[in-house]
C-alpha cells in the first residue's frame, strides 16, 4: 500500500540521507511514494541470488538530474549531499566487507545540450573516483529545455558499464519536475528495461504528491522495484554547526598528508589538487558539509585504489614493483624499495588512526544532531527527507544481501 511521510527541515535531494540543518531554514513537506507492488520482470531476483563470494561487493548508482532552469535548487541540494550519501553506503556490508561504491552522473533537460541527443549528457562514468564526482556537481549549470525522462534512463541503463556480480547493487535515482511521460522513448519501456537488466529506478519528483503522480512519476518507479519520492528543490539546505566539526575539520587536514598520489606528473598533481579543491567547495556549504565529507573520507567507500600507494598497496602487495619510479610521490622516487615500502606503510599506519578518530568523532556528531530531534511535549519529532531515502535504500540494500 502506498505509504507518504510528511518530512520537515530541509533538504537535499538525489537519493540518499540529508544533512540536518540550521535553525533559520524554512519546513518543507515531503511525500515519499512507495508503490504497491513490486514487479517481478528479472528472473535475477534477491530471492534466487547465489551467495556473494566475491573479495568484495559492488554498489552502482546513476544520478540523473534535470537541469533546466527551475532546477538550481536542486544542484545546490546534490553538492550538500553528496558526501552524506557516501556515508550511507559506507555503512552497508556484505560478508564483513564494505562495498566498492561506484557513481555516475547524467544532466538532461539543458538547452545547452545537443537537441539530436535529447538534451542529455553522461558527465561523468561509473566511477570510485568520488573527488571527481564532486567536482562535477559543482560545474553543473542550468539552461531551460525539454526533459526526456524515458530517454536519459535508457541511455544510462544501455551505456553504463553495470557491475555483474548478481548480489550487486545497481540502482537509478532520476530527479525533475516535468511529466516522465515527455519524449520519443516511452518511460515505460525505459523502466522494464533497467529491471530485466537488474537495475532499479527509484524517482524523485520536484513538486507535489499528485503533480508527480499525474506525471506518472509514482508509475516509473514501480515499474522498475524503485520507490518515488516527491519533494520542494528550492527549499535551501540547512545545517546545524556541531561542537566535533572543529576537531573532524582539523583531522581532515591531517588525512590528506598520508595521501600518496602517483602516475605522471599532471596526473599525481591533479588528483592532489582535486582532493583539497573538492574539500573546499565542500566548505564553502557549511561546517557540516565538510564533517561530513570527512567522515566520507574516513570509510571503505572512499578509496583511490588506482590514484593512491596507501589505498593501493591495501589490495595489492606488489604495487611498488609496478610503479616506475618516476611515477612515484617525488618523495618516494629517492628512496630504496624497502624504504619505499616502509614509507607507505607509515601512512597507511597513521592514516588508519585518523581515519579512526574521525569515526569515532561522527558518531558522536551524530548522536548529538539527534540529540535536537528528540520529542518535545510527547510530539513526536519529524523526519527528514534523509530519513525516508535512507529508509528506501536500507531495503533495496537488505534485497541485495546486504547487512546495515
Amino acid at each position: 500500500m502506498s505509504r507518504s511521510l510528511q518530512l520537515s527541515a530541509a533538504i537535499l535531494v538525489l537519493f540518499v540521507g540529508a544533512s540536518l540543518a540550521t535553525a533559520e531554514s524554512t519546513k518543507v513537506v515531503i511525500t515519499v511514494e512507495k508503490p504497491s507492488a513490486k514487479v517481478q520482470v528479472s528472473s535475477d531476483s534477491p530471492a534466487t541470488k547465489p551467495p556473494f563470494r566475491g573479495q568484495r561487493p559492488t554498489v552502482d548508482v546513476a544520478i540523473l538530474l534535470d537541469t533546466s532552469n527551475s532546477m538550481g535548487g536542486l544542484i545546490n541540494q546534490a553538492k550538500s549531499q553528496l558526501w552524506t550519501i557516501v556515508q550511507q553506503f559506507a555503512k552497508a556490508k556484505k560478508a564483513g566487507q564494505t562495498p566498492v561504491l561506484r557513481v555516475a552522473l547524467f544532466e538532461y533537460g539543458n538547452m545547452g545540450l545537443p537537441a539530436s541527443e535529447g538534451y542529455i549528457r553522461q558527465v561523468v562514468p561509473l566511477t570510485d573516483n568520488l573527488d571527481k564526482l564532486s567536482e562535477a556537481l559543482f560545474a553543473l549549470t542550468t539552461n531551460g529545455g525539454d526533459e526526456y525522462c524515458g530517454q536519459v534512463i535508457d541511455v544510462a541503463v544501455k551505456s553504463l558499464d553495470w557491475s555483474k556480480e548478481p548480489n550487486g547493487y545497481k540502482a537509478i535515482f532520476i530527479a525533475g519536475n516535468e511529466p516522465f511521460t515527455q519524449g520519443t522513448v516511452n518511460y515505460k519501456d525505459a523502466c522494464k528495461l533497467a529491471i530485466e537488466r537488474g537495475v532499479v529506478v527509484n524517482t524523485i519528483h520536484c513538486g507535489n504528491g499528485d503533480e508527480g503522480r499525474q506525471g506518472m512519476w509514482q508509475d516509473g518507479a514501480k515499474l522498475a522495484e524503485g520507490e518515488s519520492f516527491n519533494i520542494d528543490q528550492d527549499r535551501a539546505v540547512v545545517q546545524v554547526r556541531c561542537p566535533q566539526d572543529e576537531i573532524i575539520i582539523r583531522l581532515n587536514a591531517e588525512l590528506n598528508k598520508t595521501y600518496l598520489w602517483y602516475g605522471a606528473e599532471p596526473v599525481r598533481s591533479y588528483n592532489c589538487a582535486s582532493q583539497a579543491e573538492q574539500d573546499a567547495n565542500a566548505a564553502s556549504l557549511g561546517s557540516s558539509v565538510i564533517a561530513g565529507r570527512a567522515a566520507a573520507k574516513a570509510t571503505g567507500s572512499y578509496q583511490n585504489l588506482s590514484r593512491d600507494l596507501v589505498d593501493a598497496l591495501s589490495v595489492d602487495d606488489e604495487i611498488l614493483a609496478k610503479v616506475k619510479s618516476d611515477e612515484l610521490p617525488t618523495e618516494l622516487q629517492a628512496l630504496n624499495a624497502e624504504e619505499r615500502e616502509a614509507y607507505v606503510k607509515e601512512m597507511s599506519a597513521k592514516r588508519a588512526e585518523i581515519q579512526q578518530q574521525i569515526g569515532k568523532l561522527s558518531v558522536e556528531r551524530e548522536a548529538y544532531l539527534a540529540s535536537l530531534h528528540k520529542p518535545a511535549g510527547g510530539v513526536p519529532a519529524q523526519a527528514s527527507l534523509g530519513d525516508a531515502v535512507v529508509e528506501a535504500i536500507g531495503s533495496q540494500l537488505s534485497e541485495a544481501g546486504f547487512e546495515q
